[in-house]
């Protein structure tokens, strides 16, 4: 057993306080995030832990990356047959977080997804590189392959097929559009009294804003 008690450290580097944050966490989150990449050492600060209930009533987190947000919320991409796309099907509320330790800070989002349009997904596909669109196509997410040589073989054959061609984005891969209920903002403080600021959507479009115990 690898006891891990002692594993501490105190959390000095900022504050969030009601005096000096927006009135919408989208603002705010803006502002973080950007704080976040100019301050350094976070290598994709993009990258967030989706969370869903699966087919099997399990909830289960994996890290994507971010590609857009704005007022209406915050986009991914995915292959809607993975395990994740059909979990979101089944059941579109989702949990995002973001996690980033180099300026103490973490940010958790419920909210409602659904599959954006077709030409946002469109546009996003063509602006990929080759590769990464072959890989999209060549791959049947969250599937069991035989091997790692079965689909560097499917890729290499695709590469083949396609060599000079347009590839298009296949029907079942696309974006996902998570529109936020709830944001919280965390932020590390000394002796263990961390801010907590959550947001709360409120049905006349204005968010509630309260402050939590650490």
């Amino acid at each position: 057993m690898s006891d891990l008690s002692n594993y501490r450290k105190s959390y000095e580097k900022s504050e969030l306080l009601e005096t000096t944050i927006p009135e919408d966490p989208i603002n705010l989150f803006n502002r973080w995030f950007h704080e976040v990449e100019d301050f350094g050492g976070v290598g994709e600060v993009n990258a967030m832990t989706v969370s869903t209930i699966g087919l099997d009533g399990f909830p289960k987190s994996r890290v994507v990356l971010l590609k857009k947000y704005s007022e209406e919320g915050f986009i991914f991409y995915t292959n809607y047959n993975s395990e994740k796309g059909k979990a979101i099907t089944a059941n579109p509320h989702v949990c995002l977080s973001f996690f980033w330790p180099n300026m103490e800070r973490q940010v958790i989002i419920k909210g409602i997804a659904q599959k954006t349009s077709e030409i946002i997904s469109d546009n996003y596909f063509d602006s990929r590189p080759d590769g990464s669109k072959l890989g999209a196509v060549v791959s049947n997410q969250s599937e069991v392959i035989p091997s790692r040589s079965f689909l560097e073989e499917k890729l290499k054959q695709l590469e083949k097929e396609f060599e000079g061609k347009t590839i298009s984005r296949p029907e079942h891969w696309g974006g996902f559009l998570v529109t936020p209920l709830e944001v919280e903002f965390w932020q590390g403080r000394p002796n263990r009294l961390h801010d907590r600021i959550r947001y709360f959507s409120q049905s006349d479009f204005t968010w509630k804003i309260d402050r939590l115990a650490p």
